[in-house]
């Protein structure tokens, strides 16, 4: 199971990077848009963890290009900031707010990848 990391603030990252692959998942990362799309595309990850805020683009159309490329594939969308009655979000599999305990994040992988 290979996930995609997609967050600009590099200790979130690599904090996701060192839980996930405790997980036993293979984990690659990207800190902005273009990274994302280009290891989304070489990589063909499992699931995507996708910050709404990036540097040179906005998450929620990067989540629609990866929609549009793979559309059953499954993307959580993580953010600092509530997003959820932003509509655009809603394209998402899941949405949560960031933070070190990563214990609501683990629980949506496995519900999404059906190991719940």
């Amino acid at each position: 199971m290979k996930i995609l990391v997609v967050d600009d603030d590099l200790n979130i990252a690599r904090l996701y990077k060192e839980e996930l692959e405790e997980e036993g998942y293979t984990v690659v990362m990207a800190a902005n848009g273009t990274e994302a799309m280009e290891r989304f595309e070489q990589e063909k990850p499992d699931l995507v963890t996708l910050d709404i805020q990036l540097p040179d683009t906005d998450g929620i159309k990067l989540l629609r290009q990866m929609k549009e490329k793979r559309p059953r594939m499954p993307v959580i969308m993580s953010t600092a900031f509530d997003y959820r009655d932003d509509f655009s979000v809603w394209a998402s599999e899941a949405y949560i707010v960031k933070t070190s305990d990563l214990t609501e994040l683990k629980a949506t992988i496995r519900k999404l990848i059906g190991q719940e």
